[in-house]
């Protein structure tokens, strides 16, 4: 029998998923029942997400676009919000749970103005508008980073620093050792960009590593994400360039590739810093250009603040740039150790069980004893 049950709202995109799913996985260890509402973009992840129910729930994003595209967004929110009400009454949930973008907005919204105890947790180092809005409606707010910009001080007493919580495949891949480069020996490049990154990854890393001298050339070997139509002529450019290197669209065993690189090159989504930290791996963070918050520049910002990672802009990523970096590293290959310890001083193992306890607490259910209690930000 649970001890009570927690609605969590996340929209169908990994950014959002992979932490909502990490603290499903939580609460269900505590005997807490969990039921998912997110958007039609779920797909196949409603399959394995660890909830007794998946919920879709109407959702738009009314910024863009034109004004009849907006008008179509904000109906369609507002046919969510009702949707949502009718889950909350039916379900009566003694915490409703947000993970950021426009499908949390309707059922966190629902609680907030149905008297439920609610939360978001904001993974990025900048607050997105879906969570700007909720921010000051919710009981608490919950952060994957110390600081992050556009929450004002006000919130202050209601606001906790929990981490990103993170995946189990990730907290195996956590448990590895960084295996240093050898001095002369081999230089592991693991290359992916996920869905908006891939392009520029397949652009820009082969003809950086295919532009190296023969000898360093030898002592590379990459494992790289590619789009479908990318894949063959990647991978012949590696072949012509006698790089040993894997090219695939997808890896399903990221984290454990992650752990036997020696250097990743690759965006600054949330998930991503938070599994470079995890985990403990040096990094060249690309971020996400043209987005209005700016959230991967600032993601990308807390590595770079501590040594754990390089961070280029995209309009100075070009092949010369990139392949500077990787002969330097190749030259001396001290900083990529000092730069993984770094970046494992950031990682934060037990944000699930953070948020869990956060979770609990706001719907008074009896919160398990814990080493280390969170407290207000």
């Amino acid at each position: 029998m649970s001890r009570g049950t927690v609605l969590i709202a996340a929209g169908g995109t990994g950014g959002h998923l992979f932490p909502a799913e990490s603290l499903a996985t939580a609460l269900r260890r505590l005997d807490v029942a969990v039921v998912l509402a997110t958007d039609t973009r779920v797909g196949e992840i409603a399959k394995t997400f660890p909830a007794e129910r998946v919920v879709e729930i109407p959702s738009g994003t009314p910024s863009g676009g034109s004004i009849v595209s907006k008008g179509i967004a904000a109906l369609k929110l507002a046919r969510g919000v009702l949707a949502a009400l009718r889950l909350i009454r039916a379900l009566k949930p003694d915490c409703v749970v947000g993970f950021g973008g426009y499908p949390t907005v309707p059922p966190v919204f629902a609680a907030a103005t149905g008297g439920v105890p609610s939360l978001i947790h904001e993974q990025n180092g900048v607050i997105g508008r879906a969570n700007r809005f909720l921010m000051g409606r919710v009981s608490a707010i919950a952060t994957g980073f110390p600081k992050v910009k556009g929450l004002p001080e006000s919130l202050a007493g209601k606001t906790y620093h929990t981490g990103n919580p993170i995946r189990p495949a990730v907290l195996a891949a956590a448990a590895l050792p960084y295996a240093a480069p050898e001095p002369g020996g081999t230089l592991r490049i693991l290359a992916f960009g996920g869905s908006q990154g891939a392009r520029v990854m397949s652009e820009i890393v082969p003809p950086a590593l295919a532009s190296l001298p023969a000898e360093a050339r030898r002592r590379v070997t990459v494992v790289q994400q590619a789009r479908p139509e990318d894949q063959d002529s990647v991978s012949a450019l590696y072949r012509e360039a006698g790089i040993a290197a894997e090219v695939a669209p997808f890896f399903k065993d990221l984290p454990a590739r992650m752990a036997a690189a020696h250097l990743v090159i690759g965006r600054s989504g949330a998930s991503t810093v938070a599994e470079l930290a995890a985990i403990g791996r040096p990094a060249i963070l690309v971020p996400l250009p043209g987005a209005i918050d700016q959230d991967q520049a600032a993601n990308a910002r807390s590595l770079a603040e501590i040594g754990a990672a390089t961070v280029i802009m995209q309009p100075d990523f070009t092949p010369e740039r990139l392949a500077a970096e990787v002969a330097a590293h190749l030259q001396d290959p001290s900083g990529l150790t000092r730069s993984a310890d770094a970046a494992k001083s950031a990682g934060v193992l037990d944000a699930a069980e953070r948020l869990a306890s956060i979770v609990l607490s706001l719907a008074k259910i009896p919160v398990p004893e814990r080493p280390h209690q969170e407290t207000p930000s």
